[in-house]
């Protein structure tokens, strides 16, 4: 009989040592901050895919190092920033975290080390992980490739035109000052 695994309550040391691979997937709404950032509503939210996997890494002289694989994505429905319309954005993150087992570990080695560190947990919420992520993935400026209606790209303004026809009420001041000290 397998033993069942809850993400959200993931003891790591566990999940590392036994290398065990879990993936799921879930709808949108089941992920409440990275729901929110949706725009619209002509286009559909594509489900939330994950996996994570745990690993030990062997250090000579120490103890092993506990990993945790990352992978996930989302189809995110985003304003455009080019036409102000919906766009469908995938959304991808796939990281790799290194557990320590404590906080002072953790902010000692968080300068030096390329990856990013945490702190060992035997109640880690690993779904709240994948939608950090997936938040921190988000683009900047989401565009279509192609707008589907054509964005004008001018910045004349007609009235502006008509505006600059007119005289400038100081030159015609300066036409009265001019004129009087003959």
């Amino acid at each position: 009989m397998e033993k069942k695994i809850d993400p959200q309550h993931l003891d790591v040391l566990a999940f590392a040592r036994d290398a065990v691979n879990l993936q799921g997937e879930g709808i949108l709404a089941d992920w409440p901050r990275l729901a929110s950032e949706q725009h619209g509503d002509t286009l559909t939210g594509g489900a939330v895919v994950w996996q994570l996997e745990g690993r030990t890494v062997a250090q000579s002289g120490g103890a092993d190092q506990i990993w945790l694989d990352l992978r996930a994505s989302v189809q995110l429905p985003m304003q455009c920033q080019r036409c102000l319309t919906p766009v469908l954005e995938t959304v991808e993150a796939e990281r790799s975290f290194r557990f320590v087992a404590d906080e002072a570990t953790a902010a000692a080695l968080d300068d030096e080390a390329e990856e990013d560190i945490l702190v060992i947990s035997r109640d880690f919420d690993a779904l709240a992980l994948v939608e950090d992520e997936l938040i921190l993935s988000l683009p900047l400026v989401p565009l279509h490739e192609v707008c589907p209606e054509a964005v004008p790209m001018s910045a004349v303004d007609p009235e502006f035109e008509v505006a600059a026809e007119r005289p400038n009420p100081f030159g015609v001041l300066a036409g009265l000052k001019t004129g009087s000290n003959k």
